[in-house]
């Protein structure tokens, strides 16, 4: 079945990529349309049409990195992630700087870097023999799970649109935080500071919410499969400590490196102490951050969204 999952939802996924493609390649009367200045228009135009190769690998490998980790399969993924990235880097390098591609170099190498991973796991799912059980080929019985899954798909997708847009309407414009700023007496220092500010803690976030999936939803979920609780909860505990001990080193290295961090992004002293009055607040929110991700795993694991009103995400985020 794990095999007919995964075959289905890339079915899925390259039909629902054939308009998402064509959309991204007709989008610049779209941004023009909605009052965007043309040539901002135009150059993000051109910086999406290079993004549609790795479109194309994104959701394949979304589904395969799902297919392996309920399989628990660790270290062939460890490998096949790694070794991409860090050709990654001379890829980009070259494609930037050495190229007159520029920006779009960027989005370029991103997209082969991305095919190079989906091969290098597609092989190892085609050849490994640990897959046997679960992987039959291509039989016409794939096709019938496609409309199983939609059911399941298209109701998800409208309820994620829906919290992403009532997030987006509740959340204040980036015109309205650009007035404020200007409205300050240093609003240059109010500006520089906001990168510095939302960088650390929305990759702190982004580690946390990996953990969650790679470790903690998807072990939770089988072990409770299993019928073995008591390894659920293990599961757990260690994800949480090692989200936990992940988020101290980035803290720490934030306490004691916070002045070399602002220097990537401004030469001046005043932004430098402006950011470092400001570091307080990130190693709290980090902290928070690093464990939240882990427990929402684990309720995602123990299928508790469905019994949760949405009422408590919502209060929490228009709490704070």
């Amino acid at each position: 079945m794990l095999g007919l999952q995964l075959q289905a939802s890339c079915i899925i996924f390259v039909f629902f990529l054939i308009f998402f493609s064509i959309f991204w390649l007709y989008s610049e009367p779209i941004l023009i349309l909605l009052h965007h200045d043309p040539h901002v228009s135009h150059v993000a135009v051109l910086y999406i049409r290079f993004l549609i190769p790795s479109l194309v690998t994104f959701g394949l490998l979304h589904n395969i990195l799902r297919f392996l980790q309920t399989q628990s399969v660790v270290m062939p993924l460890v490998v096949c992630l790694v070794l991409p990235l860090i050709g990654h880097i001379g890829i980009a390098y070259v494609f930037v700087h050495w190229t007159p591609l520029g920006f779009k170099g960027a989005t370029l190498s991103m997209s082969i870097s991305l095919w190079i991973v989906a091969l290098m796991l597609g092989v190892y799912v085609l050849c490994a023999n640990r897959f046997e059980p679960t992987w039959h080929g291509f039989p016409i019985e794939t096709f019938r799970h496609v409309f199983v899954n939609l059911k399941l798909a298209l109701p998800s997708t409208v309820m994620l649109w829906g919290v992403r847009g009532l997030a987006v309407r509740l959340r204040p414009k980036e015109s309205q935080i650009r007035h404020l700023s200007a409205r300050l007496a240093d609003w240059r220092k109010s500006i520089h500071n906001r990168p510095l500010v939302i960088t650390y803690p929305s990759k702190m976030q982004r580690i946390g919410l990996v953990r969650s999936v790679l470790a903690d939803r998807t072990r939770v979920s089988n072990e409770l499969g299993a019928g073995n609780p008591d390894r659920a909860k293990k599961a757990m505990g260690v994800t949480l400590k090692l989200s936990i001990l992940l988020a101290l080193i980035v803290v720490l290295a934030l306490a004691f490196s916070h002045n070399i961090w602002a220097g990537f992004f401004s030469d001046g002293s005043t932004i430098t102490k402006e950011f470092a009055s400001l570091t307080p607040f990130l190693e709290v929110s980090i902290m928070f951050d690093s464990f939240q991700g882990v427990l929402s795993g684990f309720v995602g694991g123990h299928n508790l969204w469905s019994r949760m009103p949405g009422s408590h995400s919502l209060g929490a985020y228009k709490a704070l």
